[in-house]
């Protein structure tokens, strides 16, 4: 997998609703500090060596065919 960050979905998504983006950072709460995961990627090794060769779907895509296809028709569970 690909790390990515909350912002970059934050971004994306501002970008998929052609909005300026707007970002206002708050510290982490201190009573979740000792155990938030603050890196997550996949290992898709076993996946790989099971076969699958495919390409995912960029972060960027995914958000914007969310955003553009649902969100803004609010169609969200469908």
């Amino acid at each position: 997998g690909k790390a990515r960050t909350f912002e970059d979905l934050t971004v994306a998504t501002f970008n998929a609703m052609d909005r300026e983006i707007m970002i206002n950072y708050i510290d982490t709460p201190e009573d979740i500090r000792d155990t938030y995961q603050y890196f997550t990627e996949a290992d898709l090794r076993k996946l790989r060596n099971a076969g699958y060769d495919s390409d995912f779907t960029e972060l960027e895509d995914g958000v914007a065919r969310y955003v553009r296809n649902f969100l803004l028709h609010n169609k969200v569970y469908q």
